[in-house]
């Protein structure tokens, strides 16, 4: 079994944040305090390190109390750079993704991501979870930033975005990897519901994101 302590977790706060105007989403309040800080507690309990990808107002993010590590590709270059970020600082066999808006992410989502890997004997366990398809019914899907990863396919993805790859899925696809889903009864079916915009912040604060399963 993949143990708690074997696994570092890091937190995704170094996009854009388009959707909300350019605003650091990570800094947004989430249940009075800073989004990005209310998922790295979450995280906290789930893993034996942790860290924080961010590239501006770092000194904000260093105040967590976690080790934050900027991109190592230049221009913003989406999750892959924050993933290769974490993989190069990773002192630990295993490290997990999760991106700063998806506050209500599963307090199990190590443990079952860890027994899912260990199970197959995969490189890389990924969640998946209830969407709405666009036609009003709902699929389960794979959450390509919740990922379980060993920290030795770092040189793969080095080599992956040399050659212009920057898609989640299309690198992973690479590798043995774990479809974890997380719709059993008790399951929370808002768990991986992000906010991309200050509304949708503010209805997944308020309990009441309805709209997007």
């Amino acid at each position: 079994m993949i143990d708690i302590q074997d696994i570092t977790g890091l937190v995704l706060a170094g996009g854009r944040g388009s959707r909300m105007g350019g605003v650091d989403k990570g800094l947004q309040g989430f249940r009075g305090m800073p989004l990005a800080l209310h998922t790295l507690m979450r995280l906290q309990m789930q893993t034996g390190a942790s860290m924080v990808n961010a590239n501006r107002n770092l000194a904000a993010y260093e105040s967590f109390g976690a080790p934050v590590w900027p991109d190592v590709l230049a221009d913003y270059a989406g999750p892959l750079a924050g993933f290769m970020t974490g993989l190069e600082r990773c002192e630990t066999p295993w490290m997990l993704t999760v991106p700063c808006d998806t506050p209500l992410f599963p307090l199990d989502l190590a443990a079952r991501l860890a027994a899912a890997a260990d199970e197959a004997g995969a490189d890389i366990a990924m969640a998946a979870a209830p969407e709405d398809d666009g036609s009003g019914e709902v699929a389960v899907r794979p959450q390509p930033v919740f990922c379980l990863l060993r920290v030795d396919l770092l040189e793969s993805l080095v080599a992956f975005t040399q050659a212009g790859g920057r898609k989640i899925d299309a690198w992973t696809g690479q590798h043995a990897c774990a479809i974890v889903p997380f719709n059993a009864p008790g399951d929370d079916p808002q768990a991986f519901f992000n906010a991309n915009t200050l509304a949708e912040l503010h209805a997944l604060e308020a309990g009441t994101p309805s709209d997007r399963p």
